[in-house]
Parts: C-alpha cells; structure tokens; sequence
C-alpha cells in the first residue's frame, strides 16, 4: 500500500524482505518466497492498494504453513514489515495450533511471527536517528532502508505538514480523511541512505539472534 509522497507501494514487504536476503548471507538460514499482500483495508483509498479479507489472509497463512510443514520444515519464522498484519497472523497461528490440540495430536512445528522495527536495538537505534517525527506509518526508517536498497528510486517532495498527524485507524475513507497524504505521525523526508544502511545492519544482526533463539525453544 501507499507509503506517502516518497514511500515505495511495497514499502512493507520491501524491508523485511531486503532485512532478510541480508541476513541470509550471514546465518544458517533459508528465505522463503515473499508473501507481499496482507491486510491493507484502510489504505484502499490510495490507488495502487491491493487488500485480502481477514478471512482469506488467515487461510493463505494457513495453507502456506502447511505446505513448509509437508516438506519437513519445523521452524517457520515470520519477519513482518506491515502492522496491519499482525492481528490477522496471530489468529491464523491460533488456528493452526487448535487443529492439533482437538485432535489430540503433537504439532511438528513452531511458528513465530517478529516485525522487524521490533527486533532487538531497533527501536533504540530509530529513536536516536529520528529524535522527533519518526511516527507509525510512511516512517523515515522503512523508507531509509528501501532506498539504501533501491538507490535509483530514491526521491523527495514537500511535507504539508511537516509532521504528519497521529489518530485511529478503521475504514479506508476514515483513514483517507485522517491523513490525507497517508502518513501517521511521521516526517518521511528525515530519512537518507546512510541511515538506512545502519538500519538494515542492526536489523540483520538482531534477526540472525532472535533466530538463534528461536531454534533453542
């Protein structure tokens, strides 16, 4: 969905995915195919928007993990990129894990589900880079990092405000309404290349640790 005036529309599958092909070249670690449509409701009022039903996303998870599953995969790991997502994950792990405890029987795998602005120091580092304006949607982070990987789409425009402003999230034309130019909260032009270099760095190094972690559950 739309990331604002100088936001890639894949902005949200873009960084996990740059994060995660990073951290491949550094760990034990296998990179499974991007799953780039997911819960974009409140966006449809940009064009370029594509959404699933909640229904459909948690079905889609569903079948994706036990198509891993079938293959012997016992460790699936979800770097998510997109906030909208996560509720509808949740469930669908929910789901998953129900069907084997009715029918009495031992799942042969774990699911875990990480967005990546939440892996270990990034948070902190965000903080430090973007003291003010950094906000919850079109941020100057994921916008740093997609540009440190798409140089050639590197771009700027004017920020009316400067600031964007920060409220609820519902229906599309709620949202649309709310923040016109679909930024929550943050100021998109603070972002920059060496920024997103140090970002995707701190991301790479926290993944690759709340993996090792995860495969010692």
């Amino acid at each position: 969905e739309q990331h604002g005036p100088m936001g890639l529309l894949g902005t949200d599958w873009l960084c996990p995915e740059i994060i995660a092909h990073a951290a491949e070249k550094e760990g034990d670690i296998l990179v499974a195919p991007t799953f780039n449509i997911g819960m974009a409701q409140h966006h449809l009022g940009f064009s370029g928007t594509i959404s699933l039903r909640p229904s459909t996303f948690m079905a889609a998870i569903e079948d994706w993990v036990r198509s891993l599953a079938r293959h012997g995969f016992d460790r699936i790991y979800f770097l998510n990129g997109h906030g909208g997502n996560v509720a509808t994950i949740e469930a669908a792990f929910s789901q998953i894990y129900s069907s084997y405890s009715y029918a009495a029987e031992p799942c042969p795998f774990v699911l875990r589900l990480k967005n990546w602005w939440d892996l270990p120091g990034i948070s902190r580092l965000a903080a430090r880079l973007y003291p003010n304006g950094h906000g919850s949607h079109a941020t100057p982070s994921e916008i740093a990092v997609t540009f440190t990987a798409y140089p050639d789409h590197v771009k700027s425009a004017a920020m009316e405000p400067q600031i964007a402003p920060n409220g609820p999230i519902r229906d599309a034309l709620d949202y649309r309404y709310r923040f016109p130019d679909g930024r929550i909260g943050s100021d998109s032009s603070l972002a920059t290349i060496e920024q997103g270099k140090e970002l995707i760095a701190a991301s790479v190094k926290g993944l690759i640790d709340d993996l090792q972690k995860f495969d010692a559950e």
